[in-house]
C-alpha cells in the first residue's frame, strides 16, 4: 500500500515532523491530484496578472517581472509542503494601498526601496506574531471601527484604482463591463447558485473559478479593439533574474534607509488587518471541510501560516520584491479546491493533494510560453477582474465588522481618508474619532 493511502493515529494524512511544520512531500505523503494539476496549469494566469502592476509601478520590464511572479509561485509551494492546508494567493485588498504607499516617492531607486522596506517590515511582523502566538491578540485589540474602516477601505480603493483618471476601465471599457458583469454573475449570483445545484455543467463551469472569464476576455479584447489577438509562442519562457536582481532587489539597490522603515509602519499594519481576515477565512472553510471529511483530520494553524507567509514575504523582500505581496489564501481558488474535496476520498485522498497539485500546476504553467503568450494581452483585465472583484468581497466584509451604527459612521470616515490621503492619515484619523465618540468607553468597545 502505497504510503499516502495511510493516515497517523489523530486521523491526519502522514508527514515527517519538524517543529511547528508537518513536512508532506507529493507522491510521498500525498496522492498527485491531477484534475486539480491541470486546472493550475492554466490559472497561472492570474498570476501573470501581477505583472502589470509592477511593470507600471516600477517601470520593470515584462520578463523581469516575469521572473518575480516565477520566485513567488516557488514560494507559494511552502504552504502545502510545510503543513498548511490551504491555496495561496497575494493579499489582493492591499493591494492598492501599497500602490498608494510607493507612489509617494519618486519612480526608481527610491520607489523600489520603500517596496523592499515595506515587504520586509510586513514579513518580520508575521513571524513575530507566529512564533509569539500573539496574531489573535494583537487583530483584538484594534477597535471595530477601524478595522471596518480599513477593510472597506482597502476595497473602494481596489476599485478607485481600475475607474480612476487613466486607469484600466479606459482602456478596456467594454471588455472589463462585460467579463465583470459574468463574473459577478457566475460567483456571487444566488440564481446562478440554484442552476449549480441542478445541472452539472453549471457546476463545472462554477468551479472553474475566474478561469472562464479570462478565456472570454482573450477573446472579447481584440473583437471590442481593445487589444490585439494573441501571438501564441511555443517553447519555454525566458525571465530575466539579471536585471530583476542588479535594479530591484537590496543585490542591485542595496537596503532602504532606516526612515523608510518607520514611514511603511501605517500601511504594514493596515495590510496586516486586512490579511488577518484571510486566516479566518481560511480557517472558516477548513472547518466546515473537516465536518464533511471524517476520515481525515485538518490541522489548521494559524500561528504556523503566520510563520510561512511571513517567511515568504521577507524571502521575496530580499530576493523580488512583490507588489501583490504573499498572503495566506487564494479564497476563489481555496473554495473550489476544498468543494471537490468534499465530493470524498475517491475524488481527493487528502487536502494537501489538492492545494499542492494545484500549485504545482500554476508553476508549470509560467513555464510555457504557450500559456503566457496567450494571456500576456489581457493581463491588464484579469488585474481589473481582480480588484472589483475583492473591493466588493471587502466593502461586504468591512461592514460587517463593525458593531454598530457609531462603529459604521467612523468606519465609512476612516475609508474615504484612506482612499484619499492613505493609511497613516486613516489610522490617525480613526483613533481621534474613536476616541472623540467613545471617550473612555473604548476600552469597553475593544472588548465586545
Amino acid at each position: 500500500m502505497s504510503l499516502w493511502k495511510k493516515r497517523t493515529a489523530a486521523g491526519e494524512a502522514s508527514y515527517y515532523p519538524l517543529g511547528p511544520f508537518k513536512v508532506r512531500l507529493p507522491f510521498l505523503h500525498y496522492r498527485f491530484e491531477w484534475p486539480d494539476y491541470f486546472q493550475g496549469l492554466l490559472m497561472c494566469a492570474v498570476d501573470l496578472a501581477a505583472i502589470p502592476l509592477m511593470t507600471e509601478l516600477l517601470g520593470m520590464p515584462f520578463e523581469a517581472a516575469l521572473a518575480i511572479v516565477m520566485i513567488n509561485g516557488i514560494f507559494y509551494l511552502l504552504h502545502h509542503l510545510l503543513g498548511d492546508p490551504v491555496v495561496p494567493g497575494w493579499i489582493t485588498p492591499a493591494i492598492p494601498l501599497l500602490i498608494m504607499y510607493v507612489s509617494t516617492f519618486p519612480e526608481g531607486e527610491s520607489r523600489v526601496h520603500a517596496l523592499i522596506a515595506f515587504q520586509m517590515m510586513l514579513g518580520l511582523f508575521a513571524i513575530f506574531l507566529g512564533a509569539s502566538g500573539a496574531a489573535k491578540r494583537v487583530v483584538h485589540l484594534i477597535p471595530s471601527a477601524i478595522k471596518a474602516g480599513i477593510i472597506m477601505g482597502a476595497g473602494l480603493a481596489a476599485v478607485s484604482v481600475v475607474f480612476q483618471e487613466g486607469g484600466r476601465f479606459e482602456t478596456y471599457p467594454f471588455t472589463v463591463t462585460i467579463a465583470v458583469g459574468i463574473a459577478f454573475y457566475l460567483i456571487f449570483s444566488q440564481h446562478f447558485a440554484k442552476l449549480r445545484k441542478y445541472h452539472w455543467s453549471f457546476r463545472f463551469i462554477g468551479n472553474l473559478g475566474v478561469f472562464p472569464i479570462i478565456v472570454l476576455a482573450i477573446i472579447l479584447a481584440p473583437m471590442f479593439s481593445e487589444a490585439p489577438w494573441p501571438d501564441i509562442q511555443w517553447g519555454i519562457t525566458k525571465p530575466d533574474f539579471v536585471t530583476m536582481f542588479t535594479e530591484y532587489t537590496v543585490f542591485g539597490v542595496g537596503l532602504p534607509p532606516m526612515t523608510m522603515y518607520l514611514t511603511a509602519i501605517p500601511t504594514v499594519l493596515a495590510a496586516y488587518i486586512v490579511l488577518f481576515g484571510d486566516v479566518l477565512q481560511s480557517k472558516s472553510i477548513l472547518e466546515e471541510a473537516d465536518e464533511v471529511r471524517q476520515d481525515e483530520k485538518i490541522d489548521y494553524d494559524p500561528n504556523r501560516a503566520h510563520l510561512i507567509f511571513g517567511a515568504r514575504n521577507l524571502g521575496m523582500s530580499i530576493m523580488g520584491p512583490d507588489v501583490a505581496m504573499c498572503g495566506p489564501l487564494w479564497a476563489a481558488m481555496h473554495v473550489v479546491i476544498v468543494e471537490r474535496y468534499k465530493q470524498g476520498r475517491q475524488a481527493m485522498d487528502s487536502i494537501f493533494g489538492g492545494a499542492g497539485s494545484f500549485r504545482w500546476g500554476t508553476n508549470t504553467g509560467l513555464l510555457l510560453l504557450p500559456v503566457v503568450s496567450l494571456v500576456q494581452p489581457i493581463l491588464g483585465i484579469a488585474l481589473a477582474l481582480t480588484l472589483l472583484i475583492q473591493g466588493y468581497v471587502s466593502v461586504r466584509i468591512g461592514i460587517q465588522e463593525a458593531r454598530c451604527d457609531s462603529d459604521l459612521g467612523i468606519a465609512g470616515v476612516i475609508a474615504g481618508i484612506l482612499v484619499i490621503k492613505g493609511a497613516t492619515w486613516a489610522f490617525a484619523a480613526g483613533v481621534l474619532l474613536c476616541f472623540l465618540i467613545y471617550g473612555w468607553r473604548l476600552r469597553e468597545k475593544i472588548k465586545e
